[in-house]
């Protein structure tokens, strides 16, 4: 085996950051040399996040002080918006090196599109011109030989997977896709948010950023590309009180001659062999809590009432899969490790 690859986590103080930690503390070829935060920069981690105690890690120290000489490759687990002036520093200082982003600085390839999602023109227009979309199973070739990664939003990827092999292939219609896709809490984060509280949570479920969500503009561009025309999704996500987890309902209208058996298994047959997406027999409904802790994905496709729409679920873990353990799986790919490495826990349940 070849020597470990030292590997920085910025932005290590959130959700992502300590999934990315506890994920790369068993991987056979990485070594953890730089962890920073901003607000918490000087303390431990195991102060911020108690369940690494009495494991050997580096202190969170600030962006500016992380040797880049001594890292290879560069996870960022930053908010949008700053973090493509951060990388476009890295490879200013060190052009060699690998970052996969977490933001969604660099999800979307049209700049005139990130402008109007995220409020503001791009300040790395090279990079992000650059940058592969980081959905490991419909772009593996693309990420493989790429220095810049971004890995795509949890609701994205949750509708992502199934959508666009069927767009693809022609059987749904492109113009007719429904959404509704329930996250838990961590998904908004760890900073202290009052509408976050307990209280304003439990035993309730309600919709946000309705017609509007940021992940749409993510769905847009690659609804596109499979379909190879426009193709527009109804989008509304839903935020539930359970700590990890995406459930995607996703209604469709289908093609002619498409039934929902074909759908299902064009999407059996698309990922066949795929170590972290299931599809499940056809009729049967997956459950988030089969994925929770891990890096898989189960897709289940049942037939709708009327013979012309198909009802396909999707569900993941949107701290795995979702975000830290796909861009784990997009590490692999690009330093040409195998692709499950250090991705082999399991789910948890119950």
């Amino acid at each position: 085996m070849t020597d470990p690859i030292n590997v920085a986590i910025l932005g290590a103080s959130g959700y992502t950051g300590a999934e990315l930690v506890r994920l790369l503390l068993r991987h056979p070829r990485v070594r953890i040399v730089a962890l920073t935060a901003d607000r918490k920069a000087g303390q431990a981690m195991a102060d911020v996040f108690p369940q690494f105690a009495g494991i050997d890690l580096p202190r969170l120290t600030t962006i500016a002080e992380v040797d880049l000489a001594a890292v290879d490759l560069v996870f960022c687990a930053l908010p949008h918006g700053t973090t493509q002036g951060v990388i476009a520093d890295l490879f200013a200082r060190k052009p060699t090196i690998k970052v996969v982003d977490l933001s969604a600085d660099f999800r979307l390839r049209d700049p005139a599109a990130y402008e109007q999602w995220y409020g503001h023109s791009h300040q790395a227009l090279e990079l992000q011109s650059e940058a592969a979309f980081g959905l490991v199973e419909l772009n593996r070739d693309a990420i493989a030989s790429a220095r810049l990664v971004a890995n795509p939003g949890c609701h994205s990827t949750t509708s992502i997977l199934p959508v666009a092999p069927l767009l693809a292939r022609r059987l749904i219609d492109p113009a007719s896709i429904v959404i509704v896709s329930a996250t838990g809490m961590s998904g908004a984060g760890r900073a202290a948010k009052e509408e976050m509280l307990f209280s304003e949570v439990s035993e309730g479920v309600h919709a946000y950023g309705v017609g509007k969500h940021r992940h749409t503009s993510e769905l847009d561009q690659e609804f596109d590309r499979a379909a190879g025309r426009e193709a527009r999704a109804t989008f509304t996500p839903l935020l539930i009180p359970m700590n990890r987890g995406i459930y995607a309902t996703i209604t469709v209208t289908l093609s002619a001659g498409a039934t929902a058996e074909s759908v299902h298994a064009a999407l059996a047959e698309t990922y066949a062999g795929e170590p972290f997406v299931a599809v499940l027999p056809f009729g049967k409904v997956p459950q988030s809590r089969h994925v929770r802790g891990s890096n898989h994905a189960q897709l289940g496709v049942v037939a709708d009432r009327g013979p012309d729409r198909a009802i396909v679920i999707a569900t993941l873990d949107n701290l795995v899969k979702g975000a830290s353990g796909q861009a784990v799986q997009n590490m692999n790919l690009i330093c040409g490790f195998p692709e499950t490495e250090g991705l082999g826990q399991l789910p948890l349940f119950p």
